[in-house]
């Protein structure tokens, strides 16, 4: 068992945010606080990306804390997952952030004196406060649907999405209204047999201007559910899916033609219940993920409608614990926003509450 003051648990750019604010209100990695990432290397989920989806590609991704983002043009065209992991192993070394990886946080607790007890692979510690920034990659949305079982093609989500080649020649159906869908989408059908794509509900395409006022109105949205114990929704259900030159051109040539739902699965596809069926060989399910709170499960912080209710970061239910990229502050910049709000409450809350042994 270890004692320290604040515990971070994952170190993706809600993470890094978090220690950076740490470290400078003060606080010393591993004398007053630790990072703990269950990720092999430095780059959070993005170095699980897909290799074609290459930086150029990338929307809104922000610099974080103190640290300039730049890139020339020609890694544009350098897989996302090199060119944002090498500028996250660069951040850490030049703020001596020293993150433990890696490392699986299994539980947070109620421990000894007021404190949480933390537990990982790596043994225990003993944290006077929490700065959950877990994100969502670990737990991908799977629907459930009559007859999945029986497909004899192959089921793959979008955090296993091996880029386009795998689907040359084969015919695929592409399920899901988000961003990651529509990139998937236009990819593989320049190599696939067939393409099919199917939503829950009709697409919302933005086509008006996206900026900082925008931006404020859809984070507002977002907040108001955490606010009330709800589960985040998904970015697109609030902010449309953005026109783009490439999505201009799928849709004209057919591509982006969405079909509803369908209602179960064959063993050779999919059918709807009027009586229409499409073959194929894969389904790629670009359904989103959930956030990862699981270890947060002893603590009991859930509400009744599904959700953690957080009051900025902090979780209503235990000032104790931040969720930072939870909820309104998924976004790059909305998670450097809040790892500073965050950082500002625990060092209120440690100034008042005396450290116990």
């Amino acid at each position: 068992m270890r004692d320290i003051d604040v515990v971070v648990v994952g170190a993706g750019q809600a993470g890094l945010s978090g220690a950076y604010h740490l470290r400078r209100s003060g606080l010393e990695p591993d004398r007053d606080f630790v990072v703990l990432d269950h990720a092999p290397r430095p780059g959070g989920a993005w170095q699980f990306r897909w290799p074609s989806l290459t930086y150029g590609k990338v929307h809104g991704m922000h610099a974080l804390p103190g640290m300039e983002l730049i890139t020339s043009e020609s890694e544009n065209g350098r897989p996302s997952s090199e060119v944002i992991g090498a500028y996250f192993t660069a951040y850490e070394r030049r703020f001596g952030l020293r993150v433990h990886r890696p490392v699986d946080v299994r539980a947070v607790r109620e421990g000894d004196g007021g404190r949480l007890l933390v537990e990982t692979s790596e043994g225990s510690w003993s944290a006077r406060a929490l700065i959950s920034a877990t994100g969502t990659w670990d737990r991908p949305f799977w629907p459930r649907y009559p007859g999945q079982e029986t497909f004899r093609g192959r089921q793959l989500h979008t955090a296993d999405y091996p880029g386009p080649g795998e689907f040359t020649g084969l015919r695929v159906v592409v399920v899901g209204g988000g961003a990651s869908g529509t990139q998937h989408l236009m990819e593989i059908a320049e190599v696939a047999a067939d393409t099919t794509w199917v939503t829950r509900r009709p697409p919302v395409w933005n086509e008006g201007p996206f900026g900082e006022e925008q931006g404020r109105a859809a984070v507002a949205l977002v907040d108001e559910r955490v606010r009330r114990g709800l589960p985040p929704r998904s970015v697109v259900s609030v902010t449309g899916l953005p026109v783009t030159e490439a999505t201009s051109r799928a849709r004209e040539t057919g591509v982006l033609d969405r079909l509803p739902m369908f209602d179960r699965i064959t063993p050779d596809g999919v059918a709807w219940d009027d009586g229409r069926t499409v073959q194929a060989d894969v389904i790629l399910w670009a359904t989103g993920f959930r956030p990862a709170v699981g270890h947060l499960a002893p603590l009991g912080l859930r509400e009744p409608g599904g959700g953690i209710r957080v009051e900025g970061t902090r979780a209503v239910r235990d000032e104790r614990v931040h969720l930072v990229g939870y909820g309104p502050s998924a976004s790059t910049i909305g998670a450097n926003r809040a790892g500073r709000a965050a950082v500002r409450e625990i060092r209120q809350l440690l100034a008042r509450e005396p450290a116990m042994a």
